[in-house]
């Protein structure tokens, strides 16, 4: 039956996302939620983005929620169909997951009473979402639409962020109901305990090489500011958690830089050597610790303070002196504003920015020496010193973003949207957010070849909306990073590795790009010259061989070679 004005039920959904605060979603349309779309249609303050793959609606509604976190704290929102829609968009849940970023996902469902039938595209997604999400549940009334809608949002901001799936039956969709929007929530801002505090404080006092490990769930631009007027004041040298590489200022005179893949291994021996490890929002991953194996569980020698937002980290994984449940920025500030007088200045703060400055400056003669005519220590050297110090650098994965995170400074918050669980194609999503987020900031997307192809269609999505980004495609015609895996565990024997990629300058042409080709330093430094004077999408077309990557790999990426 053909419907003359939008049901009550979706009506009232669009009316609780825009008293959440909603300004943005991102979706592939479905007929599983029309009625939705409709509603959407007729109002003006929600910005509709159409993408062409639900796994690109889902990175960019996570990369939308990390952005938003480090500012308003709102999650980002997805809407596709059920199904395919929903599979496809899983990818975004378990990145949104494992990044522990706030994120909404609304998945079209069949009709109540097709349940139980298998019946067109039926997934019970309660149980398909639950293991990679905080919550997943679905709406059966649409009385209790703004329970369910305040709920998610309350959710997905709290203790550790992270996804949320909702469910909406399509005939639930053009039910009548007389329910209002509930008011919009804010986040519980959770100050440390003082008696924890001066624990802490007595802990870092008695401690002889003290290093703080930040960066993860809740972090924002607070947190940073006042951790880092914290660290400073006492020189207490401060890592970063796996592509956390925002959470200080580069610049800082304690900053030690980062951990994860190809981390400086003055910097591992540092760590493994401190009397004590504060990690303020980090949950101490597998990236982070190589396996926990630079932080182990038990930590023998060593003391763990473990700052969290979320209890249920706390103790999980690793033995913890200190356990200290808190917002990060509540807990930053409390620790600027401590009086830490018994607390006498650390020279290690200073030595290990040292350090890092020196390991993550391309030196000219290495760069000049090099066998490969395109050489990307220099290559990201020059954007440095040629692209605004804030710019958004977004990637996926693989050996080639080792050279970003060696060499770049990220230096403006938020400027890293890089998946922590690894994922492959969440670059160029990532970039169109960044550019919708923030317009007036330069944003990059870098990828390789295979990266590249997982979801370089979102091109479209941002010459559709006139998204201003530059695309950098990394082309060694191989997945590079199991290239190197198979040459340490199985020599001389490559498979199922090898790509045969297109002409990417041209493809990207063919969405309305400007490009070009780079086959040397010099011709990447022309061409990152002039995409600088340019507007629009413009992509960097980058050739080189399989083995630059391969041969890097335990110097970039840190992947142990033996």
């Amino acid at each position: 039956m053909r419907q003359t004005t939008t049901p009550d039920a979706a009506r009232l959904l669009v009316d609780c996302l825009k008293e959440q605060g909603c300004d943005r979603i991102f979706t592939v349309p479905g007929e599983s939620f029309l009625q939705v779309l409709d509603g959407l249609e007729q109002q003006h303050s929600i910005d509709v983005v159409t993408c062409r793959q639900e796994g690109g609606v889902a990175f960019m509604a996570c990369a939308d929620g990390a952005m938003n976190a480090a500012g308003t704290c709102k999650p980002g929102v997805a809407f596709v169909t059920r199904g395919p829609g929903a599979t496809n968009a899983s990818i975004g849940v378990h990145v949104a997951h494992q990044d522990s970023q706030p994120m909404i996902l609304f998945v079209g469902d069949v009709a109540r009473d097709m349940r139980e039938r298998e019946g067109f595209q039926e997934i019970d997604f309660p149980v398909f979402f639950g293991p990679i999400c905080k919550w997943a549940a679905r709406i059966e009334s649409a009385d209790r639409i703004p329970e369910f809608v305040a709920r998610a949002y309350s959710v997905a901001v709290s203790g550790r962020p992270g996804p949320v799936v909702l469910a909406l039956p399509e005939d639930m969709l053009s039910d009548a109901t007389q329910a209002v929007p509930r008011p919009a929530i804010t986040r519980p801002a959770q100050a440390p305990c003082p008696d924890a505090m001066q624990a802490l404080m007595a802990m870092i006092g008695d401690a002889a090489s003290p290093v703080a490990i930040i960066g993860g769930a809740g972090w924002d631009a607070k947190a940073r500011e006042h951790f880092q007027l914290f660290a400073e004041r006492i020189g207490l040298p401060v890592a970063t958690a796996f592509r956390r590489q925002d959470a200080i200022s580069p610049s800082s005179r304690v900053y030690a830089g980062n951990l994860g893949y190809g981390p400086n291994p003055r910097l591992v021996e540092r760590v493994k050597n401190a009397d004590l490890i504060v990690a303020v929002g980090t949950r101490l991953g597998e990236a982070t610790t190589d396996g926990y194996t630079v932080v182990t569980p038990e930590h023998s020698g060593q003391q763990l303070v473990h700052i969290h937002p979320d209890p249920g980290e706390l103790g999980r994984v690793y033995r913890t002196d200190l356990a200290i449940c808190a917002d990060m920025a509540e807990f930053a500030e409390s620790a600027a504003l401590w009086d830490d007088g018994d607390v006498l200045p650390f020279d290690a703060g200073a030595q290990a920015h040292s350090e890092w400055d020196e390991w993550a400056t391309a030196q000219p003669a290495t760069v000049e020496n090099t066998s490969y005519p395109l050489e990307l220590a220099a290559c990201v050297t020059f954007m440095r010193d040629t692209l605004p110090a804030d710019t958004i650098i977004c990637n996926g994965a693989g050996n080639f973003a080792g050279w970003w995170h060696r060499y770049w400074r990220y230096a403006g918050y938020p400027s890293q949207l890089a998946p922590t669980c690894g994922a492959m194609g969440y670059g160029v999503p990532a970039a169109v957010a960044a550019s919708l987020r923030f317009p007036d900031r330069t944003i990059v997307a870098v990828a390789g070849d295979g990266d590249f192809l997982m979801n370089g269609q979102e091109l479209a999505t941002a010459a559709q909306h006139n998204c201003d980004i530059m695309v950098i495609v990394i082309d060694n015609g191989a997945y590079g990073t199991i290239r190197m895996h198979q040459e340490r565990e199985f020599p001389g024997r490559i498979s199922a590795t090898k790509l045969s990629n297109p002409d990417f300058a041209a493809l990207g042409a063919s969405y309305g790009a400007w490009s070009a080709r780079a086959e040397t330093t010099a011709q990447f430094r022309d061409a990152l010259v002039e995409a600088k004077g340019r507007t629009g999408i413009r992509l960097i077309h980058c050739l080189i061989d399989v083995e630059q990557l391969a041969a890097s790999g335990a110097t970039i990426s840190g992947l142990r070679t033996n």
